[in-house]
């Protein structure tokens, strides 16, 4: 495949235009897509940040396809390498990869093709950087531009740290010339300075769309059963789609994702623990078939460019806002409905307390990890609308609550619960500072089984002094004192509950207290967000029959082509397809996703087949 002529076109502002219309089939730029591409492409360096499904991609695949020569793309991960190129590819334009793992002649064939001009794009794994071989034949072609994507892997406060991004600053020192864009879905303000002195972009323009994701819907349960509410998540409204589920350790990943399978749910293991070759085709089989659910550590997901998956579910709390936002940020790429799902509860609490306690790192490094705890504690104990809770902490004013979050659908009371927290925290104290939540509940609730009676427990004042509260409610009380730093846990005393300074204001001073009614701890479930006038109509049943007939021809189409599904078509294009039926070429054309390349080699097929199915 040669490079696209496209040096015909004419000024900066329809040339990017014109490539978008013919090459990617889309009508019109989003949000300032158009901006930051004229300014690439006319040498000018840029630090982008933008959501995942924001259009990243393009805003240096079409610059690549402007300019003179070819773009060097650096990505982290090679199966977002392997898409990246697919995707091109099927649209017409000449991409290629430079990664380990491949054949040496294989190498040498792209290097080749790198420096007699006939590459568009070359994306490039951040450690074949500073090889000689990469680097001479750099030296002797024409460069377009440097792309750096995922740009927080250079920054040690970033959430995916890469070493070998490093050496990026390596680009600006040899060839200061070629202009240069660095993009990323997440970072904070000191992530985001970090990437500026570590890449030297202090000259380059800042460009920060909105972070907020619409087709999103954010949703927080208790944790009662948490293998039975997840599975009872994915039949009841995702069944058959595609997901990701977190887990925080590697066991609890093989142990959902076996039970999963059991339940007749397509789940697959992914974590660091695996065989490569495993990791590897367990990736694969999730990129390429269709309804798929990989359960996973924070291992699995960045990069990854599969814009159908239709729910990410947490079963533990994550580590940031940061990291939060990033992950659940992997579902509905396509625009179109997705939900990010996660269950929480009082031990995951109590967990991540005692492990930044017991933590031997730096005193600097622990406030910061607290803070980002603390973060993610009142993000899921919030009483006020997820989403703009949640932009708030990425820099950003929601002007109204989003109308497609749990609270938005159904709001949370407070409710004064000083005395509660008194007697919660009295007990904590009498019982000497060293027991677990479900040991103090049953103090609390006076009764006496033979622990209690053991330690003397049933001798003390505070026993059943709660006992017109509920179970569900002490651990919601209990909880939310842990979240708000009122009480933590002792590493010493095996994940022991005890006071910290901040307890003084309401245990001995009386302080009022009001905290989250908790509408887990009374029902054990909250009904699902409705939709919003945000998310895509519902396709009607004749409408549905023939979208998954057009999913079972792209599957076939995309084994066929050794590609994932999506890289033929998405699935937010054949929904256009489906609800408007074009009825010629012309009309055909005009759908957002197809190209000319693909308007060419699947055109005809998908006219025949909308006339068959009318």
């Amino acid at each position: 495949m040669t490079a696209l002529p496209l040096s015909d076109l004419s000024d900066l502002t329809t040339k990017p235009l014109s490539v978008l219309q013919s090459v990617f089939g889309y009508g019109q730029f989003r949000g300032p897509q158009a901006e930051i591409i004229t300014h690439v492409i006319a040498g000018g360096d840029a630090l982008v940040l933008m959501p995942t499904g924001g259009g990243k991609s393009l805003c240096y695949q079409i610059p690549a396809l402007v300019r003179e020569g070819c773009a060097i793309v650096v990505s982290p991960l090679i199966a977002l390498i392997q898409d990246q190129v697919a995707a091109l590819r099927e649209a017409g334009v000449a991409a290629a990869g430079l990664y380990s793992g491949q054949e040496p002649a294989e190498q040498r064939e792209i290097l080749r093709s790198l420096t007699n001009g006939t590459l568009n794009l070359l994306y490039i794994a951040p450690e074949r950087i500073q090889t000689p071989a990469f680097l001479e034949a750099a030296d002797h072609a024409r460069l377009a531009l440097f792309a750096i994507d995922e740009a927080h892997c250079v920054s040690q406060w970033g959430h995916d740290f890469r070493p070998d991004y490093r050496a990026l600053t390596l680009l600006h020192e040899r060839w200061p010339w070629v202009p240069r864009i660095a993009l990323t879905a997440t970072a904070d303000p000191p992530t985001q300075t970090d990437i500026i002195r570590q890449l030297k972009l202090e000259a380059a323009r800042h460009f920060v769309m909105s972070f907020d994701r619409p087709n999103i819907t954010y949703r927080v349960v208790g944790k009662k059963d948490p293998k039975r509410q997840l599975l009872s998540f994915i039949q009841d409204e995702h069944a058959g789609d595609a997901g990701i589920i977190y887990c925080s350790t590697r066991k609890r990943v093989d142990e959902i994702a076996a039970w999963l399978k059991e339940q007749r749910v397509s789940a697959l293991p992914y974590h660091a623990g695996l065989d490569s070759k495993v990791r590897e085709a367990h990736q694969t089989r999730f990129l390429r078939d269709e309804g798929v659910v990989m359960v996973a550590t924070i291992a699995f997901g960045m990069g990854i460019d599969k814009p159908n998956v239709r729910f990410v579910a947490h079963l533990d709390l994550p580590k940031s806002i940061e990291a939060y936002y990033q992950e659940t940020g992997r579902a509905g790429r396509d625009g179109l409905p997705a939900t990010a799902w996660m269950a929480y509860g009082l031990q995951d609490v109590v967990m991540q307390r005692g492990r930044l306690d017991a933590s031997t790192a730096p005193e600097d490094h622990k406030l910061r990890e607290r803070g980002k705890l603390d973060a993610m504690l009142a993000y899921c104990e919030t009483a006020e609308c997820r989403r703009t809770f949640l932009l708030r902490q990425l820099g950003e004013d929601l002007p109204k609550p989003c109308g497609n979050c749990d609270i938005c659908h159904d709001p949370v009371e407070t409710w004064d619960a000083t005395e509660a927290a008194r007697k919660a925290m009295s007990a904590i104290y009498r019982t000497g500072q060293r027991f677990g939540a479900e040991h103090l509940i049953t103090v609390l609730r006076g009764e006496r089984t033979d622990k209690v009676a053991e330690h003397g427990h049933d001798r003390l004042k505070v026993f059943g002094v709660g006992s017109d509260l509920s179970k569900d409610t002490w651990r919601s009380v209990l909880r939310q004192l842990l979240a708000v730093g009122f009480v933590t846990s002792d590493p010493e005393a095996y994940g022991g509950l005890c006071l910290t300074d901040a307890a003084r204001p309401v245990l001995i001073d009386g302080q009022p207290l009001r905290l989250r009614r908790d509408p887990m701890a009374q029902t054990g479930s909250r009904s699902p967000a409705p939709s919003s006038d945000k998310r895509t109509p519902t396709l009607s049943a004749p409408e549905q029959a023939l979208f998954q007939h057009f999913r079972g021809w792209r599957l076939d189409l995309a084994r066929d082509h050794k590609v994932p599904p999506y890289v033929i078509l998405t699935d937010a294009t054949l929904v256009d397809i489906v609800r408007l039926r074009p009825a010629s070429l012309e009309q055909l054309g005009r759908i957002p996703g197809i190209g000319r390349s693909k308007l060419e080699r699947y055109g005809v097929a998908i006219l025949e087949q909308l006339r068959a199915h009318r």
